[in-house]
């Protein structure tokens, strides 16, 4: 009897109530609070609440897996596309070209920059130049709290410094009456660009894909006032060594009454060409050197050929930065260009990180020497683009858009330092590929090698 006592006095939580008795009557008696046994309705309700919270948790939980599950292969669909377009940029990764900027070799930059416009102060002193002046101290000002605290930008310090470089060099180079002096620079940029209106297979056939042409690109140059002429790259599409001349239009539609100029003894010689960019200005070809970071000039009268080499590129940089954007046009690192300021090399370096790069070059006919006097920096990635020319001092670049049509896009202006990617310009073409692409001051024409196809357009402004 006590055994079952004990038993039922358990509580809920497994603990023995323990109750006192008492003789009456010959018999044990005892008084047992019962109200503990009581079922916890509260308690039950409580829990029940939670469990069918629970249960609806897992059903929106189950719900969003499921539609995670639905959505995986699109999400992974994206991440392919994206990581299949950005194949080709990985070797800016390994190679180090967007690592992280350094604050000594900054610092250096900087100081270069303010020797120069310091320089200038005294040669100019005007009100460009005190604002240069002001600009580039603040600049220093914020490099040396970089050594204090990490609160400034490098990537933005370097951007500021990169403008305040092409203001500087702008301000050196651009003569005051430079408008004045090319009439045409008065109309600001190209408004409109013309059908084609030259059409022509090359004299080499459609087989030879990559070259350039067009029409002698120096006003004051009588001997060759009306010629035309074209170069082809025979070997593997990379390398040449012909330049073909035609005395008039007439001659060169009529592929007749030409001369053939051998600019080197192979298409490997040092004195060969690489890359299909070249102008043909006053009585000289201007072309990229092979195997080389040269800009070669070949006279046609004395056959000498001199050579400069362009800043900032280093050794092995070949196919580091052709034009690119879809598919990417070998061996064209570096883009000879003419305008009615003269003479341009555009390519990139990896202190640029890939970016365009415009260097103008000019020639002494006294001394027979050419030289890189003045160098500017755009923001415009060269492998983002299928080609670039020169008008007036102002760089263009052009864009795929179909098989049959290109667009100019991009506009940097070197006399402000400017630039415009709202452009829309349109340019006709018969095959997709772009070997190169050049404007003529002259006649005001852009010239064409599409492929084997010879193509001309004319430009409005």
């Amino acid at each position: 009897m006590l055994l079952m006592l004990l038993l039922l006095a358990s509580t809920v939580d497994g603990q023995v109530q323990h109750v006192s008795g008492h003789m009456n009557n010959g018999s044990c008696t005892c008084e047992v609070n019962t109200s503990m046994w009581l079922f916890p309705a509260v308690k039950y309700e409580a829990t029940l609440q939670k469990v069918e919270s629970c249960e609806d948790s897992l059903k929106l939980l189950q719900k969003q897996v499921h539609m995670s599950h639905r959505r995986l292969p699109e999400i992974q669909a994206v991440i392919n596309n994206i990581t299949a377009r950005l194949e080709s940029y990985q070797y800016l990764h390994y190679k180090g070209l967007y690592s992280t900027l350094h604050l000594h070799p900054l610092a250096e930059e900087l100081s270069q920059l303010e020797d120069a416009i310091n320089t200038m102060s005294t040669q100019l002193n005007d009100d460009k130049t005190e604002k240069l002046s002001k600009e580039v101290s603040k600049l220093r000002r914020d490099v040396n709290q970089m050594d204090m605290a990490n609160t400034i930008n490098m990537k933005t310090v370097k951007e500021k410094l990169r403008k305040l470089k092409n203001s500087a060099v702008s301000c050196l180079s651009i003569p005051k009456d430079f408008k004045g002096q090319h009439r045409y620079c008065l109309k600001g940029l190209i408004t409109n660009i013309s059908q084609p209106v030259t059409t022509k297979v090359s004299p080499y056939g459609k087989n030879i894909i990559s070259g350039s042409w067009g029409q002698q690109a120096q006003r004051d140059s009588e001997a060759l006032k009306t010629a035309f002429w074209i170069l082809p790259l025979l070997n593997s599409h990379f390398f040449g060594n012909t330049l073909r001349v035609y005395q008039s239009y007439e001659d060169f539609m009529a592929s007749t009454h030409h001369q053939d100029f051998i600019l080197a003894p192979s298409t490997t010689h040092p004195n060969a060409i690489e890359g299909p960019s070249a102008v043909l200005y006053g009585e000289a070809l201007y072309y990229h050197c092979y195997g080389s970071a040269d800009i070669c000039r070949y006279d046609l009268n004395s056959k000498a050929v001199t050579r400069v080499t362009l800043p900032g590129i280093t050794q092995g940089f070949f196919n580091k930065f052709p034009y690119c954007y879809i598919d990417c046009r070998a061996r064209t690192d570096v883009d000879v260009e003419v305008d009615e300021t003269g003479l341009w090399a555009l390519y990139a370096t990896a202190g640029s990180h890939g970016n365009i790069v415009a260097s103008r070059l000019s020639w002494d006919n006294e001394a027979e020497t050419l030289s890189v006097t003045q160098t500017w920096e755009t923001r415009l990635f060269k492998r983002a683009v299928t080609n670039a020319f020169m008008v007036c001092g102002v760089l263009y670049a052009t864009r795929f858009l179909d098989d049959h049509r290109e667009e100019v896009f991009y506009a940097f202006d070197t006399a402000t330092g400017k630039e415009d990617n709202t452009l829309s310009l349109p340019l006709e073409k018969i095959t997709d590929g772009v070997a190169s692409l050049s404007f003529n001051p002259i006649n005001r024409r852009l010239y064409m090698y599409n492929d084997g196809y010879l193509l001309a357009y004319q430009t409005h402004f």
